[in-house]
């Protein structure tokens, strides 16, 4: 059985979810779809016939857990103060350097278009009850945000 990208958990008060990756990049490649997909609609954003364009995202962090959280609260910030219209990202590079710091560039993907495409309004992306876990298959992130 394949193992999903994500997965929704039930939460009492806000919206959390658990992502999983092969890898350090496709586990936060993952979460943040989460994340998009929490947020707004993306397969209608996809589906427009507008002009694709992206924002670079770069984040550094001590550790795995802390880039995660960074860059996941970058990806929403990033969106809400420019108003884009986000569906899809993708990690460019994800290096951890020689002092053990990770450094992440990724790009997320936006669609100039009119309309409202949101589905959730999402307030911040918590420290609270996030981990990262390595995983016999690779990683999982359990990642709780705030609405």
């Amino acid at each position: 059985m394949k193992t999903p990208r994500f997965r929704y958990l039930p939460h009492t008060a806000d919206a959390s979810f658990i992502a999983y990756g092969k890898s350090e990049k496709s586990l936060i490649n993952n979460a943040a779809l989460a994340l998009l997909e929490l947020m707004l609609d993306i397969k209608l954003i996809k589906k427009s016939k507008s002009k694709s364009s992206h924002v670079r995202i770069s984040e550094s962090a001590d550790s795995l857990e802390d880039l995660v959280w960074f860059t996941l609260q970058k990806v929403l910030s990033t969106i809400d103060a420019e108003k884009l219209n986000a569906y899809s990202f993708r990690v460019v590079a994800l290096k951890r350097q020689k002092n053990g710091k990770f450094h992440i560039t990724a790009k997320l993907f936006t669609k100039k278009i009119n309309g409202d495409f949101a589905l959730l309004s999402v307030k911040a992306v918590t420290p609270h009850n996030l981990s990262v876990k390595k995983t016999s298959s690779g990683y999982s992130a359990t990642i709780v945000v705030d609405v």
